[in-house]
């Protein structure tokens, strides 16, 4: 009877320490690339929402913004040395470890024309998170694991202290841009500096930069850009389809049960619905805002840019494609994704300007109020 009573308590106390273990929360220190008020924290902090509720708070994301931790451009190497235990932050920023970085962040042109879905497809479907994981873990030799995060596109061209009409207008000038976007600027004229958000509006304002490229939108809204510049123009083919990431350092990840794997991948994808959804209102609420409230002239980007940006893009992807059998290998798998996809979904889908036109006419004037 006494070993009897001993064995029920041996169990008692084993079962209450796996209740408590059970009942202790994983508590992840990650950290972003972005300053606390910009759009992009918005989406870390849906996503840490959404795994708290959808783990039932067994796994919590202390959601941190640039340079609580360290500064904007080190979160990669903090993950690695798990200083931090992941970041949120964008694949291209990279481009100076390697240039193959900037084709897991949706690169120029989509690339090959294609847009979110058909991007994410590619990721999820056709091999591109392998070749991701492959990147990280085998071609730097990083203790991470990457997932795309939030669809930061698509992006206007830019700010500009003057009226940019042709490709000429822009040589010379001096302009925020990053990665591997900015070679490409470079290739067609422009001279650039490269920084992180938060440094931006000082550049401007100290006349450092003759001009900026941040996202568009809520995003520049926020950053302040209508304060320094008076002409903003969209769209932009440089970020027409970029994605963001959140990576995990491996042991880290390695560290959750396979049911809160599970449950990041499913609050990750909830959370670019959730916060897409939101931000292409915020969007149109920031144009608007823009124009009527702050003076900007809010105009259309060339198409003679456009098409000079997508031109200089396949000129430099082919040679780094000559030089990196990766990255060609990573070119090659996305080319024949989008071989299928894209002009299947143009013959499919109706041009999104058609309804759009016929509903609201672009050189429609506003209808005039009726007199009381």
């Amino acid at each position: 009877m006494k070993l009897k009573t001993l064995s029920l308590v041996a169990a008692a106390v084993l079962a209450a320490s796996a209740q408590a273990q059970q009942a202790t929360p994983k508590v992840l220190k990650m950290q972003s690339s972005w300053p606390a008020g910009i759009a992009a924290q918005d989406h870390f902090r849906i996503f840490a929402d959404r795994l708290d509720k959808i783990s039932g708070g067994s796994v919590k994301v202390e959601v941190l913004a640039a340079g609580q931790i360290v500064p904007a451009f080190e979160v990669l190497d903090a993950a690695n040395k798990k200083v931090i235990d992941g970041f949120h932050s964008i694949p291209y920023y990279w481009v100076n470890k390697n240039r193959a970085a900037v084709l897991f962040a949706g690169p120029p042109g989509g690339p090959f024309g294609m847009d979110h879905t058909d991007y994410l497809g590619w990721m999820w479907e056709g091999g591109g998170h392998d070749l991701w994981i492959e990147l990280y873990q085998k071609e730097l030799k990083l203790n991470l694991m990457p997932f795309s995060a939030h669809p930061t596109s698509p992006q206007a061209f830019g700010w500009f202290k003057r009226p940019i009409k042709n490709l000429a207008d822009f040589k010379g000038m001096k302009c925020r841009q990053t990665g591997i976007n900015a070679e490409v600027f470079q290739r067609m004229g422009m001279a650039t500096v490269n920084m992180p958000g938060g440094e931006i509006i000082p550049a401007a304002q100290r006349g450092v930069i003759d001009c900026a490229e941040w996202v568009g939108g809520i995003e520049d809204l926020r950053l302040g850009l209508h304060q320094v510049y008076k002409y903003h123009y969209t769209p932009g083919l440089h970020e027409n389809n970029t994605i963001g990431e959140l990576t995990f350092n491996l042991d880290v990840w390695k560290s959750l049960a396979p049911i809160q794997q599970e449950q990041v991948r499913s609050a990750l994808r909830d959370a670019f619905i959730t916060w897409i959804a939101k931000n292409q209102k915020e969007n149109a609420d920031a144009l608007k805002e823009f124009r009527e409230k702050h003076g900007v002239h809010v105009l259309r980007t060339p198409p003679e840019i456009l098409l000079a940006y997508l031109k200089a893009w396949d000129d430099l992807a082919a040679e780094e494609s000559a030089r990196s059998p990766f990255f060609r290998k990573v070119m090659d798998s996305q080319r024949a994704w989008a071989a299928i996809s894209v002009p299947a979904k143009r013959f499919m889908l109706p041009p999104y300007s058609f309804a759009a036109n016929y509903y609201w006419p672009p050189d429609a004037k506003p209808a005039a109020k009726a007199k009381k």
